[in-house]
């Protein structure tokens, strides 16, 4: 199965955390969204200047392209990314095409703001996560999009991803297939 999801939260969430595991139990690839940053743009962040939709827009776009190509190639991929607004959301499904499902994980402020501390090898500052948490729109009602607790074991974290995304891909195929004609069955 070729999945095609980002792992969405704020910053210290365990995005690629849970993004490599899926990639390795979906056999994809995995694309740390950070990467994709400009310097510009992971210079501002280092010193602790949130990023506008202006600096995040070509960034969004580079995501849109990886997830199209795996699209276009059928082959599967993970990226972690914040996706904080559902306007980048929407950004991503219009570049990525039918099939992209977000997992989105959520958690308390305080939580967050210790692991963010606890990391020494990442330039985003503890600082900026209230700044994240203010952009962060709800994704009620968006049902390609499965929120979890980021507290949760990782296991299950893993397992009820997966799950929904097999769901998912499940519905896509179900939708796509073309309608079996009165009075017979499909095979």
């Amino acid at each position: 199965m070729a999945v095609q999801v980002v792992v969405m939260g704020v910053s210290g969430c365990g995005k690629s955390t849970l993004g490599r595991r899926l990639a390795q139990a979906f056999q994809a690839r995995f694309v740390e969204g950070d990467d994709l940053h400009s310097v510009d743009n992971v210079d501002r962040m280092r010193a602790g200047i949130p990023l506008q939709d202006d600096d995040r827009w070509p960034w969004l776009e580079r995501i849109g392209e990886e997830l199209a190509r795996a699209g276009k190639q059928d082959s599967g991929v993970v990226v972690a990314c914040s996706a904080l607004k559902k306007s980048y959301r929407d950004l991503l499904r219009r570049t990525a095409g039918p099939g992209l499902c977000f997992i989105h994980l959520r958690g308390e402020r305080a939580a967050l703001k210790a692991r963010m501390e606890a990391r020494h090898d990442h330039y985003m500052p503890a600082t900026l996560l209230d700044s994240q948490l203010a952009t962060l729109e709800p994704t009620d009602g968006e049902d390609d999009v499965l929120a979890l607790d980021f507290a949760s074991p990782a296991d299950r974290l893993q397992a009820e991803a997966a799950a929904f995304l097999r769901q998912s891909a499940n519905s896509i195929i179900t939708d796509a297939s073309p309608p079996v004609p009165a009075g017979s069955a499909r095979q």
